[in-house]
C-alpha cells in the first residue's frame, strides 16, 4: 500500500475512541465491510452493533473496511488493495468477509470492493483458500436474490440473535470441512442462514417463478427471519465515536425497533415488526455512557415518536446538561411538552413526514394523519418559536394523480398562512424545506405488487412542485434526479437475473443503459408492471413476522381507501 493510504487509515484510527484491536493468532478473523464511505458507514448504528457482537465473541476478531475514498481511487494502481482499518491487512487474510447492507444503491460497490480485495466476484469461481463472503442487514432481509451470484451466505434477520450461533458453529468446524460442506452445515444448523447455491429456482417463459426448492430435503423450505424478542436484554448504542462521520457531533442510542403504524410503503415498518420499545430503565445506562462521551445524544428507532417514555428520556438528557437529537417526528405526536423539549435542546428545524398532500392519498398509503393534525402541529411550532421545518413528501405513489401534486402545493401554502395567523406580526415559517423523493416499491410491504411510476411523469410532477411554490420565498424544494431510482427499484424487486446486470454494469464502469442491453434482461418485467398477488415473488422464501396474507389484505385495503376517499371527495364537490 502507498504511504498516503496508510497515513489516512492511521489518522482515522487516531481520531477514534472505542475501537477494538485484538491480536491475530488462532482467532476466527472477520472483516466487516460497509460498502460506502467511512463517514457514512461509521454513522450506521447497525454496522457498529455487528462490530461489537463479533469482537465480543472470545474466539473471534473483527476489523473494518469501507468503500475507498476518492483520493484512494485516484491513487489506485494495479497493486492497490483494500486494507482493514485496525491492522491494515488485505481482505484475503481474513476467514470471513461480511457485508453490512442497508441500501440497494451500495450494491455496485460490493463488486468493486471484492475485485480490489483480490477475491473472485462469483461464488462459483472461489477456491478453498478464499474467504467466505457473507451478507446481512435490512436490504438482504427484504430480498437477497439480486446478490445471490456473489455471496456464499446470507444471514436473514437481527444480528443479536444471528451472530453468536453462526460464529459458534464456524469456530467449532474450522479446518474440519471443505467449503461446500461447511456451508451445508451452516444452512442446516443456523436459523436464518441462507446459502443460495442450495436452492433451485424454476421460471416460466415469461419470467415468472414457478417453483423454488432446496436441492435436498436436509435444507429448510423457508428461511425464517430471526428477531430479538426482548431488546431490553442488550444495549444497541454507538461502539466507536469519532469526529470523522456524518453524525460526528452526537452519540447514537437505539430506543425502539419496528413500528405498529402500518404505512403501506415502509419496508422498515413491516420487516422490523413487531414494534419493540426499550424501557427507560434499560436505556438509562446507555444515556449515561453517551453523556460522558458526547454532549448530544441521538435517539434512533423506526417509531421514536411513539415511544411511551420519549419525553422522560429527553428530559433525563436535558437535566444532565446534554442535548437531544431526534429524526423525523410524527405530526400527530407533536405535543406542547415535546415542542418545549425541542426548543430547550436547541432544535432550529423540526422534521416531519406528511408524505402526501391530499387526504385521499394519505389514506391510500395508511399514513394515519389528517390536515387537522398538520395544522395543529403548525400552531404548536409557532407557539414555541420553532420557525424552520423540513417536510418529507413522496412522488409516484400508487394511485397518485396530478391533483395530488397540486394538493402538496396547497398544503404547504396553507401551513404558511396558518403559521402567520398563529404568530401575528411574524412572517410565518422562516424556512420550509420540502425533501421530495420518488416512491420505490419494496419487498415485504403491501405495495410490493405496485409498479414504479414512470420516470418522465415523476420529473414532470417535481417540476410542477417547484413551479407551484416558486412565489413562496421561504420554501425550498430539494430532490434528487429520479434517473437512478429505476435501477434502485430493479435491485430491490429483482431476482437472480440481477447478478448478470450488476456484473455487466461493473465491467462497463457503471453504464447501466448499456449493461441492461448486454445482460439482455427485460427490466420492465420487474419494475413497471402491477404484479399478481398470487404469483411467487423472488423473496417469498423468507418467512417474515408479517404473513403474505396480511400484506395482500393491506394492499386491497389501499384500493378500498382510495375508492372511499374519491367518493367522499366527489360528494363534497357536489355539495359545494
Amino acid at each position: 500500500m502507498s504511504w498516503k493510504q496508510k497515513k489516512r487509515i492511521l489518522d482515522l484510527l487516531a481520531a477514534e475512541e472505542g475501537c477494538t484491536q485484538k491480536l491475530w493468532g488462532k482467532t476466527l478473523n472477520v472483516c466487516l465491510i460497509y460498502p460506502n464511505r467511512y463517514r457514512i458507514g461509521m454513522s450506521n448504528l447497525g454496522f457498529q452493533a455487528i462490530y461489537r457482537l463479533i469482537n465480543n465473541h472470545p474466539a473471534c476478531l473483527c476489523e473494518r473496511v469501507f468503500y475507498p475514498e476518492p483520493e484512494d481511487l485516484l491513487e489506485a494502481t494495479e497493486g492497490f488493495s483494500l486494507l482493514s482499518v485496525e491492522s491494515q491487512r488485505p481482505l484475503t487474510e481474513f476467514d470471513i468477509v461480511a457485508f453490512s447492507l442497508s441500501f440497494e444503491n451500495d450494491y455496485p460497490h460490493i463488486l468493486q470492493i471484492l475485485e480490489r480485495g483480490g477475491i473472485p466476484l462469483a461464488t462459483k469461481d472461489r477456491k478453498e483458500s478464499d474467504p467466505l463472503i457473507v451478507g446481512g442487514g435490512i436490504a438482504v432481509a427484504l430480498n437477497p436474490e439480486p446478490l445471490a451470484d456473489f455471496f456464499d451466505l446470507f444471514l436473514i434477520g437481527e444480528g443479536e440473535v444471528l451472530v453468536a450461533p453462526f460464529l459458534d458453529l464456524l469456530v467449532s468446524l474450522r479446518g474440519k470441512l471443505a467449503r461446500e460442506e461447511l456451508l451445508a452445515e451452516i444452512q442446516k444448523q443456523v436459523a436464518g442462514a441462507y446459502a443460495p447455491r442450495f436452492y433451485n429456482v424454476a421460471k416460466s417463459a415469461d419470467g415468472q417463478i414457478i417453483s423454488r426448492k432446496p436441492i435436498t430435503a436436509e435444507f429448510p423450505q423457508k428461511i425464517v427471519r430471526q428477531r430479538a424478542p426482548d431488546i431490553d436484554a442488550f444495549p444497541t448504542e454507538q461502539e466507536i465515536t469519532t469526529k470523522n462521520t456524518e453524525l460526528g457531533n452526537m452519540y447514537l442510542v437505539e430506543v425502539s425497533r419496528g413500528c405498529g403504524r402500518g404505512c403501506r410503503f415502509c419496508a422498515a415498518g413491516f420487516v422490523c415488526r413487531p414494534v419493540r420499545f426499550r424501557s427507560f430503565e434499560a436505556l438509562k445506562p446507555s444515556l449515561e455512557r453517551a453523556l460522558k462521551k458526547k454532549k448530544t445524544v441521538g435517539l434512533l428507532g423506526t417509531a421514536v415518536s411513539d415511544h411511551p417514555d420519549l419525553v422522560r428520556l429527553c428530559r433525563f438528557v436535558l437535566d444532565a446538561g446534554g442535548k437531544v437529537a431526534l429524526g423525523s417526528l410524527r405530526l400527530d405526536r407533536l405535543s406542547r411538552e415535546m415542542a418545549a423539549i425541542l426548543k430547550e435542546t436547541g432544535v432550529e428545524t423540526a422534521t416531519f413526514g406528511p408524505e402526501a398532500g391530499s387526504q385521499r392519498l394519505r389514506a391510500t398509503i395508511n399514513k394515519g394523519i389528517n390536515e387537522d393534525d398538520i395544522l395543529t402541529a403548525v400552531d404548536i411550532l409557532m407557539e414555541y418559536a420553532i420557525e424552520k421545518i423540513k417536510l418529507y413528501f413522496m412522488v409516484g405513489l400508487p394511485t397518485e394523480t396530478d391533483q395530488d401534486i397540486e394538493a402538496i402545493i396547497a398544503l404547504v401554502k396553507k401551513m404558511q398562512r396558518r403559521a402567520r395567523a398563529a404568530a401575528p406580526g411574524k412572517k410565518g415559517f422562516r424556512a420550509i424545506t420540502l425533501s421530495v423523493n420518488q416512491f420505490i416499491p419494496k419487498a415485504a410491504t403491501p405495495f410490493q405488487w405496485s409498479p414504479l411510476a414512470d420516470i418522465a411523469v415523476v420529473r414532470k410532477r417535481i417540476r410542477r412542485l417547484e413551479q407551484g411554490l416558486r412565489d413562496e420565498k421561504s420554501v425550498r424544494v430539494s430532490h434528487k434526479l429520479p434517473r437512478w431510482n429505476y435501477i434502485q427499484a430493479l435491485l430491490a424487486m429483482g431476482d437472480r437475473e440481477m447478478g448478470k446486470l450488476l456484473l455487466a454494469a461493473h465491467k462497463l464502469g457503471g453504464n447501466w443503459a448499456q449493461a441492461i442491453h448486454e445482460a439482455n434482461i427485460n427490466t420492465e418485467f420487474y419494475v413497471s408492471r402491477t404484479k399478481d398477488s398470487n404469483e411467487i415473488l423472488p423473496w417469498d422464501f423468507i418467512e417474515q413476522d408479517i404473513p403474505k396474507s396480511l400484506l395482500i389484505r393491506e394492499y386491497n385495503k389501499s384500493a378500498l381507501s382510495n375508492s372511499l376517499s374519491a367518493t367522499a371527495d366527489k360528494e363534497k364537490e357536489n355539495n359545494t
